[in-house]
Parts: C-alpha cells; sequence; structure tokens
C-alpha cells in the first residue's frame, strides 16, 4: 500500500521563510525594500550613529571655515599653560569632569582635543574627495567597458591592469613627495585619480550582465541611442553595486592617507590629520600615550563606521540576503499556515478528502 504525501501539509522551513520575507515587503518599492533592509541591520545602525556623530562633533567643536566653534581653543594655540602635570588629559570618569583638556597637552601646549577634531575633518574631507573621485572615474571606465566591449574594453582593462600592478602606496608616496605644501583637497583627488580600479572592474561585470538583459533590448529597438542606455537604463540597475563598492573603498581611502601621513608623505603643516598627529606624537608613546591614543582610536571609529555602513548596504541591495525570522515569528508563520491547511480540508467534499488521503 503506498501513501502520498498532501500537498496541503505545513510548509516547510524555508517556504516559511520566503514566506515570512515576502510579507514584509509586499506593496513596498525597490527604494523602500532598500531603506527597510537598512535600517534592520544592526551594524549599519551603530556605524551610521558612531559617524554621524563623530561628524557632528568635529563640525561644531572647532566650526568648519570662517563658521566658529563652540570649543574654547583652536589646534594651532601655543604657549598655553599645563592644566595637569606632562600634559595629562582632564577628562575624568569617576568623578565625572571634562576640564579645560579633555584629551590632554602636548609639549608646546596645544590642546589635542582641538587638533583631533581639526584632524578628523581633514581625514573625512579625503575620504568624502577620494570616494566621489574615484567613483566617478570607476564608473565611467567599467560601463564604457562593459557596454561597448571590444577594442575599447581591451584598452581600458589592459589600462586598468596597468595601474593595479604599481603598488597604491608607493603611487600614493610619489604623489604626497611631489604635493608638497599642496592643499589636502589637491593631495585627495591625487589618490583618488589611481583608486578607482577596482570600482572599475565590478561595475565592467555588472554591465556585462545588464547589457544582455530584455529590457535593454526593448530600449535598442525603441531607438534609445548608447548613452541613454547606458544612464538611463543599465546604471540605475547596477547602482547598488556602486554604492557599496564605493562606501568600502572609502573606508580603504582613510586608512591610506593615515598610512603616507605617518610615513611622512601625506597631509603636511600646518594641516592637521589624524595619520600626522600619529607620528608627531610616536616618539612619546611610552611617556604621554594619551597622545598617540586620541587620533588612532578616532580612525577606527571612522573605518569601522564606513565598513559596517557597506555591510548594511550590501545586505539591503542584494537580494539574495535573506534576514533570518526569529523563532517566534517561525512558529506564528506555521501556525497559520497549519490552520489554513485545516481549514481547507474540512471545506472539501468527503470523496476529496478521501482520495487527498490515498
Amino acid at each position: 500500500m503506498s501513501t502520498s504525501t498532501n500537498p496541503e501539509t505545513p510548509a516547510s522551513g524555508d517556504t516559511v521563510e520566503n514566506a515570512i520575507e515576502l510579507q514584509d515587503v509586499v506593496g513596498l518599492s525597490q527604494g523602500q525594500i532598500v531603506r527597510r533592509r537598512f535600517f534592520r541591520h544592526k551594524g549599519a545602525l551603530v556605524g551610521l550613529g558612531a559617524l554621524g556623530f563623530t561628524i557632528l562633533l568635529a563640525v561644531t567643536s572647532v566650526g568648519l571655515g570662517p563658521i566658529p566653534g563652540w570649543w574654547m581653543w583652536t589646534g594651532y594655540e601655543t604657549g598655553n599653560p599645563m592644566s595637569n602635570p606632562g600634559g595629562s588629559p582632564t577628562l575624568s570618569v569617576f568623578p565625572p569632569a571634562v576640564g579645560d583638556h579633555p584629551f590632554g597637552q602636548d609639549e608646546l601646549g596645544r590642546d589635542i582635543f582641538a587638533r583631533v577634531m581639526e584632524g578628523v575633518q581633514t581625514s573625512l574631507m579625503v575620504m568624502f574627495v577620494i570616494g566621489l573621485v574615484a567613483g566617478v572615474i570607476g564608473v565611467l571606465v567599467g560601463s564604457v567597458a562593459g557596454y561597448y566591449r571590444g577594442g575599447r574594453d581591451t584598452a581600458l582593462m589592459r589600462f586598468t591592469d596597468l595601474v593595479i600592478t604599481v603598488p597604491t602606496i608607493v603611487i600614493g608616496a610619489v604623489i604626497g613627495k611631489l604635493s608638497g605644501q599642496i592643499s589636502a583637497p589637491i593631495f585627495a583627488v591625487s589618490l583618488g585619480l589611481i583608486l578607482w580600479t577596482t570600482l572599475s572592474r565590478l561595475v565592467r561585470g555588472e554591465f556585462l550582465a545588464l547589457r544582455e538583459r530584455e529590457f535593454v533590448d526593448a530600449a535598442r529597438v525603441a531607438g534609445a541611442s548608447s548613452r541613454r542606455i547606458i544612464f538611463k537604463h543599465i546604471l540605475p540597475n547596477a547602482v547598488g553595486t556602486i554604492i557599496v563598492s564605493t562606501t568600502l573603498l572609502m573606508s580603504s581611502a582613510i586608512l591610506l592617507e593615515t598610512a603616507l601621513s605617518y610615513l611622512g608623505f601625506g597631509i603636511q603643516p600646518p594641516a592637521i590629520s589624524l595619520g600626522q598627529m600619529i607620528q608627531q606624537y610616536q616618539q612619546a608613546f611610552s611617556t604621554r600615550p594619551w597622545l598617540f591614543w586620541w587620533p588612532g582610536i578616532f580612525i577606527v571609529i571612522i573605518a569601522l563606521s564606513v565598513n559596517f555602513i557597506g555591510d548594511g548596504l550590501r545586505d539591503a541591495f542584494d537580494p539574495r540576503q535573506k534576514r533570518i525570522p526569529s523563532e517566534r515569528k517561525m512558529a506564528k508563520a506555521m501556525k497559520v499556515d497549519a490552520s489554513a491547511a485545516s481549514a481547507l480540508n474540512s471545506n472539501l467534499p468527503p470523496s476529496s478528502g478521501k482520495l487527498a488521503g490515498l
């Protein structure tokens, strides 16, 4: 005697997960789905909050350009009297106290909090400029190579391979040495001109896959130009890869700027950057470690925050990334499914029920 499985039995675990996922996004646009997935990523929210707080603190404390800040000192004032012996930080947890110099002072009496905030502003500016320049170049090179293929693809990819073969740290050191007293924005633009290679390869791969899709063929049949197809049809469908890759590029950019400044090839005085502060105060690590700690802490905060945001964006834009439902939601969904199957079986005629049980 053979037995058959009732097609109306409760769904398996994978089916329940898919049902929960579809129920969460039903009736939502693509932008709303991406936003919902991103704000459900706890790491991305922590990174976004930490980065936002760091930017707000750096901008409002020492000001931005001609706009003054609320902090009493600047990063360039020398000769200030030492609040604590050796310029140790006045920040205290027990008892709670901030004091005049919460991060301490250096040997010239300069306030370390103001210098760190100035360095955060410079490092963030370099990070965003590098992301913008490298993103634009990488998208243009990758889109042209992936869409046209043939000779243009070969020429652009061989040039990309040539740039990749030269170590980035070496090129950055040469640029930093040649730049000398050139401003930090020019230095950031110069680095952006060599950090676009990875993004261009990813964009090329996306364009090679998307150019064979039906909506691109329909646009060609409708008489759309190649430029319109690239920017209006293919590029919006590759925006997820571009945003995620650019975000992760910005995280590596701030570490590259820190490394170059530490080696003496990056931002030059009188401008202040976090890597430059570590290089200036490295000799005081054993006697006055707070001069070394605070720039390093903010470098780690910024780099980790950008990485967490990039992970959240990747999970939000990638439809293959599924959020695992909690046990409570799984049990509730299976209970509802079982109730629906039971109600359906009870409404079947007696003969249908017997046939279903054979």
